[in-house]
């Protein structure tokens, strides 16, 4: 992740943004940044034996492992008494590359870029590009429960975190297994993770986001999953930033295309700026 570039203009086309909505100017958020990106896990028994904590972090990360996604979303921003309605078409291709156009009234416009490990946005108040980096990436993006940073990381789990298995228990009527993450490296957003994974489905059912004192920093909680294909997806689920009071944000993601071939040129600085 870049965290060293931004010029000034780029701080006022920020600035402008915010402006446009007073729940963009919250501060800071998940997650996983997978969490927008999506979790594709089988129909079937996800295990025939119990499973060791590598075998469950893998059945993750592999899960994860589409080669493109796109559909319509959704964001439902609940913020101190306030409610922020924010629409959008999104694509994206494998963990590296992502698009996102806004079109609800409010933001309409508003566009962002994820390319080779950094993320743009287009401002069509300023018609100017900004690189997101350093302490902006902290930031809450749109004014939503995920900050930007969330949203870059493209990393496998096992490649960031070693899990340990917790044990098993019942989540909301489900038996679920219970993982935990320690980061391995100490620049990781979240140092300490713990996933409840439904032992039957392999859906991720929730995850918690820990700073390394132990404080709780996310929520993440899967509201619905659909059957695509052979894949479980969310399609519906909530985030809580714990640092944002009376704040939670819900995605509902709609006409959802696995696996399709999405041309070069959606993920490009041009298409960003047209």
């Amino acid at each position: 992740m870049n965290r060293k570039l931004i010029s000034a203009t780029a701080a006022r086309s920020a600035t402008a943004a915010a402006a446009r909505s007073p729940a963009r100017s919250a501060s800071r958020t998940v997650s996983r940044t997978a969490i927008l990106g999506a979790i594709l896990l089988a129909a079937t028994p996800a295990f025939a034996a119990d499973p060791t904590a590598a075998e469950l972090l893998a059945r993750i990360d592999a899960n994860e492992g589409y080669s493109s996604i796109t559909y319509s979303g959704e964001m439902v921003i609940e913020y101190q008494g306030k409610r922020y309605v924010k629409k959008f078409e999104a694509a994206a291709r494998g963990g590296a590359d992502s698009f996102i156009e806004f079109t609800n009234s409010e933001d309409r416009g508003t566009k962002y870029l994820k390319k080779d490990g950094r993320l743009y946005v287009y401002s069509p108040d300023t018609e100017e590009v900004m690189l997101i980096s350093g302490h902006l990436l902290k930031e809450s993006m749109m004014g939503s429960d995920l900050s930007y940073e969330d949203t870059i990381e493209n990393e496998k789990l096992s490649a960031r975190y070693t899990p340990t298995l917790a044990g098993r228990t019942e989540l909301d009527g489900k038996a679920a297994w219970i993982l935990e993450l320690a980061a391995k490296k100490k620049t990781e957003s979240y140092p300490k993770q713990t996933l409840w994974i439904d032992a039957q489905t392999g859906d991720l059912l929730r995850s918690e986001q820990y700073a390394l004192s132990g404080a709780k920093l996310k929520e993440y909680v899967l509201l619905k999953a659909e059957t695509i294909g052979s894949r479980r997806f969310p399609v519906e689920m909530q985030m809580r930033d714990l640092l944002r009071k009376g704040s939670r944000t819900t995605f509902h993601m709609t006409d959802v295309v696995l696996d399709a071939s999405v041309p070069d040129s959606v993920f490009s600085q041009r298409n960003l700026k047209k």
